[in-house]
């Protein structure tokens, strides 16, 4: 069976976001009011595996293993099946 993965790696509170600090001073000097912006990744991967409950581990060890850092990321995992 096919899975589509959908893993949003966000930074876990009280970590500087350089990135979206940039982005909402820009914001503000295009003139929109904005308090915060915050820059996350969004991973979609399509994945080969016999059950969902095999494909949540497969996400769970890549993220783990590469697309977030557990010092700093939270990471959420949607899995959807592909018919």
């Amino acid at each position: 069976m096919k899975w589509r993965l959908r893993i949003e790696v966000s930074l876990k509170p009280g970590h500087s976001d350089p990135e979206g600090e940039t982005t909402a001073q820009l914001l503000k000097e295009l003139g929109y009011k904005t308090d915060s912006v915050n820059v996350s990744k969004d991973y979609t991967v399509i994945l080969q595996a016999a059950t969902e409950k095999e494909a949540e581990t497969k996400a769970e060890e890549m993220c783990k293993r590469l697309l977030a850092n557990p010092t700093k990321d939270n990471y959420s995992i949607a899995i959807e099946e592909i018919r």
